[in-house]
């Protein structure tokens, strides 16, 4: 191995601003080439400081000495690992107490959504909890419920008209500001609205109107026959029959 050789050395990175430091060991490509590490959690503070990197030890250049030196790193990481300053998180498959609570904390909110999947699920199939009640079962949990928030004066029911009021004029003022709801619409637009809502209205009132005439019984008080409003005024005009002398029996 010439002095131009490529390497295999442990390194150390300091910064010039802070005081964190990193230990990490390199096999070269080529004499000398340009390397600051590979750092991976901590790798803005390359961006953001400044690093320099001391060569501690150099080994050689086999697989022997590349074997070494990785064991080498390992006994200079391993005293240092949950220091405060050291910017390492793993050595050797043993990671530091900062990344275990991040991984623990991702891998328990991961497995808390599955879980939540899984037993809502399960518990669906099984007929528990809100999915072993009627709908009248619902119904009646829902009104007892709204009767102890009214009861607790929380929610809607903790403010008073004047805060409802209050809230209701800020709500429409500041739809006014967004152009959002009614105010988006131009007056063409609501008057076209209103005039299909009439029509609209008009056919739902007409239906309702003769489902409800149609649905009553009568009762002619000269005869006693008994028909529905409209057949019942021809059966009397035909007689001669006033068609006030009736009575509404169902």
């Amino acid at each position: 191995m010439t002095s131009q050789s490529p390497r295999i050395y442990i390194y150390k990175i300091t910064f010039d601003e802070v005081l964190y430091y990193y230990y990490g060991v390199k096999k070269e490509k080529k004499y000398n080439e340009y390397y600051m590490g590979s750092p991976i959690t901590h790798k803005w503070m390359w961006d953001f400081y400044t690093p320099k990197k001391q060569i501690l030890e150099i080994f050689d250049f086999t697989n022997e000495g590349w074997l070494e030196a990785q064991e080498v790193e390992k006994r200079i990481i391993r005293p240092f690992l949950d220091n405060k300053w050291c910017l390492n998180e793993n050595v050797g498959g043993i990671m530091s107490l900062e990344i275990l609570r991040k991984n623990g904390k991702v891998l328990g909110e991961a497995f808390g959504k599955r879980n939540g999947k899984i037993n809502g699920n399960r518990a669906k199939e099984l007929g528990l909890g809100i999915h072993g009640l009627t709908l009248e079962q619902l119904i009646e949990n829902g009104k007892k419920g709204g009767k102890k928030i009214k009861e607790l004066g929380i929610g809607v029911h903790g403010r008073t008209k004047e805060q409802m009021d209050e809230d209701a004029r800020k709500g429409g003022k500041k739809s006014k500001e967004l152009g959002v709801g009614v105010h988006g619409r131009t007056k063409e637009q609501m008057s076209e609205d209103s005039g299909k809502g009439g029509k609209i209205g008009g056919k739902i009132g007409g239906k309702l109107g003769s489902k409800i005439t149609n649905s009553q019984k009568w009762m002619c008080e000269e005869t006693g026959f008994v028909s529905t409003f409209g057949p019942l005024t021809i059966y009397q005009r035909n007689r001669g029959i006033d068609t006030s002398k009736r009575k509404r029996i169902a």
